[in-house]
Order: structure tokens, then C-alpha cells, then sequence
């Protein structure tokens, strides 16, 4: 297990084939298959090729990916949030979900603000994305509270609705 980030309340690691049994109750969320899609993710085994085949690959090909959000105190894990890279745009992408029970608790923000300042401080980046539903209004919230800013509509392929971009510079530390 390795750990990529913490923060007062939360530490952020790399995704495992033990993580698997909750893979899959945050991929089969009612909210998790509306704004980010359904990934097929049914069963344990399941989860444990999609861990491989999605972010264990990413680890290794990209040296960043989406990482298992977990509480410091107790270490259950709430969600997924880390830096995705996409064929289709020129710039890693933000990403996060968390378990409907852990909404509005400041978590995805302090995943997520910790996420854009690693991408900045320890990787490098000189942009990242975020890809969200229209629809997905604090999604949205978020990305601009973090400074992501508009940019422009897309398609996705296997992606249902179009999805909207947004984007910041991630200025030198």
C-alpha cells in the first residue's frame, strides 16, 4: 500500500486488488453511475481487473492516478480522488467521487485541494482539467472553488450526456 498524500483528516494511497469490496458499493452508487458513469464494476473480481487494468496501469505508465481516500482516524475508505490522464485532452484531469454517506463533510475538498497542490508541488504540472456533468452542481461548485474555470463542452465516448471541461494553471510553488 502506498501512500501518496495526507492530510489532517484524510490519506490518500495508491488503489489495491484488497480495495475491491468497496470499488465496487462506490461504483454501483445511484450517484456515482449518473454523474460519472457506469463502469460495469458488479463484483469483487470485477473491481480487482478494473484496479489493474485502470490504476495500477496509471501508476506505472503516468506516475499519478486516482488514489483511495481514507480517514486518517480509523482508516475506512470514503472515495477515490487523484489526476487522471485522458488520450483526448492534452492535460491531466481531477477526479473524485466519494460515498454518498461522506457528502458535506469538506472531504472532497480537502482531497481534492491536496490532489492540485501535489500536481503542482511534486509532479510538475503546468495545467490540469476537470471533467464534470453538467448536471453535477456541486461537482461544479467544487472545481470552481478550487479555481478551475470553464473551458469548453465535449463528448466523451461511452459517456451518455455531454460533459463539460474546466481547467486551471497550477502556478510554481
Amino acid at each position: 500500500m502506498r501512500l501518496v498524500l495526507e492530510t489532517p483528516r484524510l490519506s490518500l494511497r495508491h488503489l489495491t486488488p484488497e480495495d475491491s469490496a468497496f470499488l465496487v458499493e462506490l461504483m454501483n452508487e445511484p450517484t456515482y453511475i449518473a454523474n460519472i458513469g457506469d463502469r460495469g464494476v458488479r463484483t469483487v473480481a470485477d473491481a480487482m481487473r478494473y484496479i489493474e487494468e485502470k490504476y495500477t496501469t496509471s501508476y506505472l505508465r503516468h506516475g499519478f492516478g486516482l488514489y483511495l481516500v481514507g480517514l486518517t482516524e480509523g482508516n475506512a475508505p470514503i472515495g477515490i480522488c487523484g489526476l487522471v490522464k485522458r488520450e483526448l485532452l492534452d492535460h491531466p484531469d481531477i477526479g473524485l467521487a466519494f460515498l454518498r454517506r461522506f457528502w458535506s463533510r469538506g472531504y472532497a475538498t480537502e482531497a481534492a485541494s491536496a490532489t492540485l497542490k501535489y500536481a503542482r508541488e511534486s509532479l510538475m504540472l503546468p495545467y490540469v482539467y476537470g471533467l464534470v456533468s453538467p448536471k453535477n452542481t456541486q461537482s461544479i461548485r467544487l472545481l470552481e472553488h478550487l479555481g478551475l474555470r470553464y473551458v469548453r463542452s465535449l463528448e466523451l465516448a461511452g459517456q451518455p450526456l455531454e460533459s463539460h471541461l474546466y481547467g486551471t494553471e497550477l502556478e510554481p510553488a
